[in-house]
């Protein structure tokens, strides 16, 4: 059963490089075809195929921009650190959101909730503060929470970039500028931790032994430190800047990276350096991971500081293993990853921008795409009751709410596909499981909101579609919660073009040249429908004796096609065959087959090898006029006489079909000398030649033998028009 799949796949592959022929197939089932429909409810795996998505609902809109980190307490509350403006907001799992703290800076970059759920740490930044925020002890029972913040710690650097929580209850602040990291015990006592080579520590997360891992910006590294302040690179990503970290019960940890690696360039991929001057765009800014921010005056711009702003190059996912052994497992050209997270059955989550799409990693370049939220950037996770996941995003500054289940329905939509010509639809193959609904509709324009039929149930076992005609065709797939659970593995239409005539769109005539045999390469792609196949021009030699004919056509069917070349001279009514069963689009010939006279060839094309006997289309091209003419001139009644000092010579040159082009002649073994005709203008198939030449003076010295001495030799040659030459030669005797 495998073999007779592996046959069937290699089959559909060939299918689409060779010529087609008959009735066709559009199939999609990986990943790169996928990828470009529209999916709703349904992740897309690496592999190909659909399946259901996990349940994904917006829970609230903030009135802020952009959110940086979240955490969540026991009692499933989210509390978020947002930008322009700054806050932090505490979203009930019902969705009501409620601004617990506005401070004077313009971000609240990161923040989290200690293991008893009565303190909020808040990181803003610029010239940031570490906020402790605790609820307030006053507020009565049932009523809405009221929070007091009070600063905590103050590092005095620029930018504090992630905070985290240790078991003991001590807190670890990245800052930037400096590349350091603080330690704040739970008492408040600080201190310096560690301090790296980098300019900025940029993400941080604990292990289940205690030690602290640590992300950097400008060298890609990641750092293992342990309790006691003992740093160890695990690893350096090609990668500039980790940009989110997450470890596993296993104690696995996965970093995600951005940005290409510039020697000698220091500065930060993400925002750092631009944050410093309100009112400033500063180099590395851009325009959509901008946003304004209501508390600075008019026109000041806050940049996004999430990782990777302006990083190019896409990003990756690695894996560390508690050995050490590091392994790339996911990379993306044009995907950023602000924040990693694991759901409840493990399963690594990347959280992604600038198209707010959320993949499940699930090893080595095994992937899903899970889905796309309504905001730009996906960039944090934070656990939800009952196994869920929240997650946040910017542009806007949402919270949704991930699973824990799968969506009871999904729908996806592949893109249209283009057959070039007006086809018959015939069935379907679907390879599914579960529960699982096909529909196709049908149109003549690129755009389905224009006039295309409805969308159509498919029969999946096996009826014919039921679509009218058309040029372009479109499936929708709809996935139902169910046992087993519902996937679709590929779908696969068939349809067969109505034939259309192939076209010869030019023919050029090269008098002179002899073409050269190309070999053919197999594999070669046919040309798009509906465009001329212009094949590189054939190697020629020049050949005076050879007419080299080549011409372009096209099919829009992508028939193969195969020639017959015809010619008729001037004034004849029928054509004759010159060659017939030819496959390339050139031919020459050696023109002395044909009388000298005027022709025009014609070029037939037909698609007869790829159709059934009967049901073939011819196409034909009539090319320009040309002219043959191999027969040199003649030259007649030529004469050389003495005269005083000079030799008189006359003759005449004829051409049988063409006008006489030129005359030369030479004395005595001279250099050719170009002679006029009697009327000076050479335009007749006969000229006359009357001339006179100099009788060059004999040497002082006399010649050897004294009887040849006033000897002469003249020879004259003409040329046709064609170049066709005649040679004629007379001796002068002298006395």
């Amino acid at each position: 059963m495998a073999r007779k799949t592996l046959v069937l796949l290699c089959t559909l592959v060939l299918s689409t490089l060779a010529l087609a022929e008959g009735t066709r197939t559009w199939e999609q089932s990986k990943f790169e075809e996928l990828n470009k429909g529209t999916a709703k409810g349904v992740a897309l795996r690496s592999t190909g195929g659909l399946e259901l998505a996990p349940a994904f609902k917006a829970l609230a809109t903030t009135g802020s921009t952009y959110i940086w980190s979240i955490a969540s307490d026991s009692a499933g509350n989210i509390y978020a650190a947002a930008g322009s403006p700054a806050r932090v907001y505490r979203i009930t799992p019902d969705g009501q959101s409620t601004a617990i703290f506005e401070p004077q800076e313009l971000q609240v970059q990161s923040l989290v909730v200690d293991k008893n759920n009565t303190v909020i740490y808040a990181a803003t930044a610029p010239d940031g503060k570490v906020y402790r925020i605790t609820p307030d002890a006053s507020a009565k029972p049932g009523s809405k929470p009221t929070f007091t913040a009070n600063s905590y710690f103050e590092p005095g650097t620029k930018y504090i970039w992630d905070i985290v929580l240790d078991s003991s209850g001590n807190l670890y602040v990245a800052t930037g500028d400096h590349g350091e990291i603080y330690k704040v015990t739970a008492s408040g006592q600080h201190s310096v931790f560690f301090k790296s080579d980098e300019v900025h520590i940029r993400v941080l997360a604990v292990d289940p032994k205690g030690n602290l891992i640590a992300g950097s910006d400008g060298s890609g590294l990641i750092y293992r430190i342990s309790p006691s302040g003992e740093a160890f690179v695990l690893y350096s990503a090609p990668k500039k800047e980790i940009t989110a970290l997450a470890i596993d019960s296993a104690g696995n940890i996965y970093a995600s990276a951005a940005g290409e690696k510039h020697p000698g360039f220091p500065g930060p991929t993400s925002a750092p350096g631009t944050m410093g001057t309100p009112g400033a765009i500063q180099p590395g800014m851009s325009g959509p991971m901008m946003g304004m921010n209501p508390s600075q005056p008019m026109g000041a711009v806050t940049p996004f500081p999430a990782p990777g702003l302006g990083a190019t190059g896409g990003s990756e996912i690695y894996r560390i293993d508690p050995d050490g052994a590091p392994a790339r497992l996911w990379s993306s050209r044009e995907d950023l990853v602000y924040a990693l997270g694991f759901d409840q059955q493990g399963r690594l989550l990347a959280g992604s921008g600038n198209h707010g799409h959320i993949f499940a990693i699930h090893g080595i370049d095994d992937f899903a795409d899970l889905l796309k939220g309504s905001a730009s950037q996906i960039t944090a996770f934070a656990p939800a009751p009952g196994g869920g996941l929240y997650a946040s995003s910017s542009n806007l500054g949402k919270i949704f709410l991930l699973g824990p289940s799968l969506e009871s329905e999904g729908t996806y939509e592949s893109d249209v596909f283009d057959a070039h010509v007006f086809s018959r639809f015939g069935r379907s193959t679907v390879r599914s499981n579960g529960s699982v609904e096909l529909f196709t509709r049908s149109g003549n324009v690129d755009n389905p909101d224009r006039n295309w039929s409805p969308w159509t149930r498919a029969d999946l076992t096996g009826a014919e579609l039921k679509i009218p005609p058309a040029r372009f065709v479109q499936w929708k797939s709809v996935l139902h919660a169910g046992n087993p659970a519902p996937r679709v593995d590929s779908v696969l239409l068939y349809y067969l073009p109505k034939n259309v005539a192939p076209a010869i769109d030019e023919i050029t005539l090269q008098p002179g040249y002899r073409y050269q045999p190309i070999p053919h390469v197999a594999g070669n792609e046919p040309p798009a429908s509906g465009q001329p196949h212009f094949d590189p021009p054939p190697p020629s030699t020049r050949d005076r004796d050879q007419i080299g004919i080549r011409w372009s056509a096209h099919d829009d069917n992508d028939d193969q096609l195969v020639y017959s070349m015809y010619y008729r001279g001037d004034g004849e009514s029928r054509w004759l065959l010159l060659k017939d069963n030819l496959s390339d689009r050139y031919y020459s010939f050696d023109a002395s087959l044909l009388p000298d006279g005027g022709y025009t060839v014609k070029i037939v094309a037909t698609d007869a090898p790829s159709h059934s006997p009967g049901e073939a289309l011819y196409a034909e091209r009539e090319s320009a006029r040309f002219e043959v003419d191999t027969a040199p001139p003649v030259i007649e009644k030529l004469t050389a006489a003495p005269e005083t000092k000079l030799i008189h010579v006359r003759f005449r040159a004829a051409d049988s079909y063409s006008s006489i082009k030129r005359a030369e002649y030479s004395l005595d073994g001279g250099d050719w000398q170009f002679v006029e005709p009697t009327g000076q203008l050479s335009d007749s198939k006969t000229e006359d030649y009357d001339f006179r030449i100099p009788i060059p003076q004999p040497d002082a010295t006399p010649p050897p033998i004294a009887a040849t001495a006033n000897d002469h030799v003249v020879v004259v040659r003409a040329y046709d028009r064609f170049d066709n030459q005649a040679n004629a030669k007379t001796v002068l005797r002298g006395k």
